[in-house]
């Protein structure tokens, strides 16, 4: 079995030449987000607390008041419209699909200092203009994760910081065992509609279940307040894509160490997945 360290080092050694094999030199699933969120794209209060669960190592008071934000991977830009209601003071918002550019532009409407760009982290350049780099739930579904959080720590200042949220290992053993073989299987290479028809089957499954378990799982305690539609989107996106890493926390802790982010912080999100927040050394680059 491949260690961690050895397994993101080995990413890293493919470095740029991996990327630019691949024809849409991302080496994700962009263009079948971009689907999605065509379907689904509307602001909700739910994801606002999915938000502050997501990024929850930033105190959200006082950590994104007057800051210059990245949002990488932005999907509709609800996380970056959050941001901004949060208080930030503008930024970039990047991603590869032209409906989920479209969806974003629409969302962050009444934030014009959010920039919505077509770019890929890969070969971003920030200039180290950034007090915040974040990705929310991307990270997990690249080829190249740790090139990823390398550029998102080239893209702040010194001093900056760097946040991921990610798919966890603990307490999805079951999941990923089981349940994870069929989508990289068979549902990541069907067409988009045809998945999205499937996906009615478990999130009715879950819809059901969600009112007659009890579950100590916070997780499960939170979709409780989530709508039907909402569930369908959250089955959906577990369903489509070609990529989906389910990392343990000292796997995400090396992530963030071999990008050359320093002070990293993690804390468990919901029971099923990581937070991760790591700062750029203040005397060079990340």
């Amino acid at each position: 079995m491949v260690t961690c360290a050895s397994a993101f080092q080995r990413l890293a050694a493919a470095g740029s030449a991996a990327v630019g094999a691949c024809p849409d030199n991302h080496g994700g699933s962009p263009e079948r987000f971009g689907y999605s969120w065509q379907c689904f794209n509307e602001l909700t209060t739910a994801q606002q607390e999915q938000f502050r669960r997501w990024t929850a190592l930033i105190d959200p008071q006082t950590g994104w008041s007057g800051k210059q934000v990245l949002d990488v991977g932005c999907g509709a830009g609800r996380n970056a419209y959050w941001a901004m209601n949060l208080g930030a003071a503008g930024g970039v918002a990047i991603d590869l699909d032209e409906r989920s550019l479209d969806r974003a532009r629409s969302n962050l409407a009444p934030y014009p200092a959010m920039e919505v760009r077509f770019a890929s982290i890969y070969d971003f350049d920030g200039g180290e203009a950034f007090d915040i780099a974040f990705s929310i739930g991307v990270i997990h579904h690249l080829k190249q994760p740790l090139l990823a959080v390398q550029r998102m720590a080239a893209a702040v200042k010194p001093g900056g910081q760097v946040l991921i949220w990610v798919y966890g290992h603990e307490n999805m053993e079951r999941y990923v065992r089981f349940a994870d073989p069929w989508r990289k299987l068979l549902f990541s290479r069907l067409p988009m509609p045809m998945v999205r028809l499937l996906a009615h089957a478990p999130a009715m499954a879950l819809w059901c279940g969600l009112r007659l378990m009890r579950t100590r799982l916070e997780y499960f305690r939170l979709l409780r307040g989530f709508g039907y539609r909402h569930l369908h989107h959250i089955l959906f996106d577990q369903m489509l894509p070609r990529i989906a890493h389910y990392w343990r926390r000292d796997e995400v802790l090396e992530l963030m160490t071999l990008a050359g982010l320093t002070e990293i912080e993690l804390a468990p999100v919901n029971g099923m997945s990581w937070v991760a927040l790591g700062c750029k050394p203040s005397g060079g680059q990340g």
